[in-house]
């Protein structure tokens, strides 16, 4: 009989590609047996990946308007988690918002990217008062129910591991409990095959800035477009969202605007570019990292999650704030900096899958075994 704990893998939702679905992915290949359970599950507009694993889903799953838009499920999204009964003897929760409060019949882990910054930061993840659009008059009136439901999910959990030390310290201000930080793998080889993308090719040569985001406000990708309007910078930017439609009608020639891209291309972008330029405030920082991969430094804000995974100086510099005037300023600063790009490669090697695997493990191993 063997004596391998069964780990299984709680997740929000797997309706879109980011760094927190990269990082499911990567505890599946540490457990390559676990099941993953979670709300929503689109194959069409996540990692293709997932297809070779074994999802389970909840009830509300069957619904594909909420498998389009997982905010449009948010009044029943308490009661679809809840709903959830995950068997197995660990399960390694990531989640941010939803997949805490899953049903276990063992020992949970779990591994936080944020409270859900939609309870407890709301205005930010909104772009603006929550009062000025519908949806945010929805989430004013849901909100106080959803904390109550959030804090007693978090307090059923056996343990918290955090993404980041502001993400760490975020979880204790929030529900008072102490996480350990373990940093997320980029997951990024750039020895891996590359594919070209068509509508870039003319720009590979000479390089552009790059920009790898979800399409929302507070990510502020639009503040990047104003930044490089007028200037001779090329400035490409990969990511979909709900800003999408807006971000196109109002860009620039120098700039151009991909989706969809397959994990071969989203290589060759990277490889391709000059300069990453990350300018909203992250619970991570994922992207710099990425990019380090490739010998590439970034430009980022100076807070967040990007004072764990940039080096000033060696792998980034930090830009004065947000706006397009500081972001024009900044860029101007790293496309003249020194950066030696074997250094960068060397930084983004101390956080790949290999060393997360091995945390991991550890963690799940002293969770059995009931060690601090």
């Amino acid at each position: 009989m063997s004596t391998r704990p069964r780990v299984a893998i709680a997740h929000d939702y797997l309706t879109q590609r980011g760094g927190a679905e990269r990082v499911v992915l990567s505890m599946a290949r540490a457990y390559p047996e676990a099941r993953i359970y979670t709300t929503l599950y689109d194959p069409r507009t996540t990692y293709p990946e997932f297809r070779d694993h074994d999802v389970v889903t909840s009830v509300i799953d069957r619904l594909p308007p909420f498998r389009r838009d997982h905010r449009a499920a948010l009044p029943v999204l308490g009661a679809a988690a809840g709903s959830l009964r995950v068997d197995a003897d660990v399960v390694l929760v990531s989640s941010s918002g939803w997949a805490h409060g899953f049903q276990h019949t063992g020992k949970s882990l779990v591994y936080c990217y944020s409270p859900a910054r939609w309870l407890y930061q709301t205005e930010t993840y909104l772009g603006g008062p929550a009062t000025r659009s519908w949806r945010g008059m929805g989430l004013l009136a849901l909100r106080p129910a959803l904390r109550r439901w959030d804090s007693r999910a978090a307090h059923r959990c056996d343990r918290y591991l955090a993404v980041s030390r502001i993400v760490r310290d975020r979880i204790a201000e929030t529900y008072d409990i102490d996480a350990t930080v373990v940093p997320a793998p980029h997951g990024m080889d750039p020895e891996a095959p590359r594919a070209e993308v068509p509508e870039l090719v003319d720009w590979a040569d000479d390089g552009y800035l790059l920009v790898v985001s979800r399409l929302l406000p507070y990510k502020n990708v639009g503040n990047v477009v104003e930044a490089v309007r007028g200037t001779s910078h090329r400035l490409v930017v990969v990511g979909a969202g709900p800003g999408r439609d807006a971000l196109l009608a109002r860009r620039p020639d120098n700039v151009r605007l991909v989706s969809g891209l397959s994990d071969d291309q989203v290589r060759w972008v990277y490889a391709h570019s000059r300069l990453l330029v990350a300018p909203s405030h992250e619970d991570y920082g994922l992207t710099p990292l990425e990019a380090a991969a490739f010998g590439v430094p970034s430009l980022t804000l100076g807070a967040g999650g990007y004072l764990d995974t940039v080096r000033v100086g060696v792998t980034g510099l930090f830009a004065a704030g947000k706006e397009p005037r500081d972001l024009r300023e900044g860029i101007t600063a790293a496309l003249e900096h020194p950066f030696e790009a074997d250094a960068v490669r060397a930084h983004a090697a101390e956080f790949d899958e290999r060393r997360f695997h091995e945390r991991l493990y550890a963690e799940v191993d002293a969770l059995l075994e009931g060690r601090e």
